[in-house]
Protein backbone atom coordinates (compact mmCIF):
# COMPACT_ATOMS: atom_id res chain seq x y z
CA UNK A 1 0.00 0.00 0.00
CA UNK A 2 1.94 3.44 -0.64
CA UNK A 3 0.60 6.12 1.30
CA UNK A 4 2.34 8.84 -0.43
CA UNK A 5 2.42 11.50 -3.29
CA UNK A 6 6.45 12.12 -4.99
CA UNK A 7 6.90 14.73 -6.90
CA UNK A 8 10.08 14.51 -8.78
CA UNK A 9 11.94 18.06 -8.75
CA UNK A 10 14.89 18.74 -11.45
CA UNK A 11 16.69 21.60 -12.28
CA UNK A 12 16.15 24.84 -10.19
CA UNK A 13 13.31 25.80 -7.65
CA UNK A 14 13.83 29.15 -8.53
CA UNK A 15 11.54 32.09 -9.81
CA UNK A 16 8.05 31.02 -11.69
CA UNK A 17 8.93 27.32 -10.89
CA UNK A 18 8.74 28.33 -6.95
CA UNK A 19 4.84 29.00 -7.60
CA UNK A 20 4.38 26.25 -9.92
CA UNK A 21 5.84 23.38 -7.15
CA UNK A 22 3.22 25.52 -4.99
CA UNK A 23 0.24 25.09 -6.93
CA UNK A 24 1.34 21.37 -7.91
CA UNK A 25 1.34 21.21 -3.88
CA UNK A 26 -1.93 22.23 -3.59
CA UNK A 27 -2.99 19.88 -5.49
CA UNK A 28 -1.68 16.78 -3.74
CA UNK A 29 -3.64 17.84 -0.28
CA UNK A 30 -5.31 14.00 -0.21
CA UNK A 31 -4.41 13.43 3.11
CA UNK A 32 -1.41 11.40 1.77
CA UNK A 33 2.24 12.08 2.62
CA UNK A 34 4.51 14.42 0.22
CA UNK A 35 7.63 13.13 -0.56
CA UNK A 36 9.90 15.79 -2.57
CA UNK A 37 12.73 13.65 -4.71
CA UNK A 38 15.51 16.60 -5.20
CA UNK A 39 18.10 14.28 -6.23
CA UNK A 40 18.50 16.16 -9.78
CA UNK A 41 17.58 20.02 -8.43
CA UNK A 42 20.79 21.63 -8.89
CA UNK A 43 19.85 25.45 -7.34
CA UNK A 44 17.11 26.99 -5.51
CA UNK A 45 17.03 30.74 -4.74
CA UNK A 46 15.54 32.26 -1.63
CA UNK A 47 12.04 31.66 -2.58
CA UNK A 48 12.29 28.08 -3.71
CA UNK A 49 14.29 27.11 -0.19
CA UNK A 50 11.56 29.27 1.55
CA UNK A 51 8.85 26.88 0.27
CA UNK A 52 11.10 23.63 0.29
CA UNK A 53 11.46 24.44 4.22
CA UNK A 54 7.67 25.42 4.47
CA UNK A 55 6.61 21.77 2.76
CA UNK A 56 9.32 19.99 5.55
CA UNK A 57 7.66 22.36 8.36
CA UNK A 58 4.39 20.97 7.38
CA UNK A 59 5.68 17.12 6.87
CA UNK A 60 6.63 16.87 3.16
CA UNK A 61 10.23 14.64 3.50
CA UNK A 62 13.40 15.79 0.91
CA UNK A 63 14.91 12.43 -0.44
CA UNK A 64 18.26 12.88 -2.63
CA UNK A 65 19.03 16.09 -1.36
CA UNK A 66 22.63 17.04 -2.51
CA UNK A 67 25.25 18.52 -0.03
CA UNK A 68 24.56 21.91 -1.42
CA UNK A 69 20.98 21.49 -1.11
CA UNK A 70 20.95 20.03 2.89
CA UNK A 71 23.40 22.96 3.76
CA UNK A 72 20.25 25.28 1.79
CA UNK A 73 17.82 23.46 4.11
CA UNK A 74 19.41 23.84 7.28
CA UNK A 75 19.89 27.58 6.83
CA UNK A 76 21.83 30.43 9.16
CA UNK A 77 18.38 30.87 11.65
CA UNK A 78 18.27 34.49 9.80
CA UNK A 79 14.97 33.16 8.28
Amino acid sequence: MNDSDTLKLEGRVAGLWVEELARQVNGTSNGRRLVLDVTDVSFADDAGVRLLRHLIAHHAELRGASMFLARLMKGDGDD
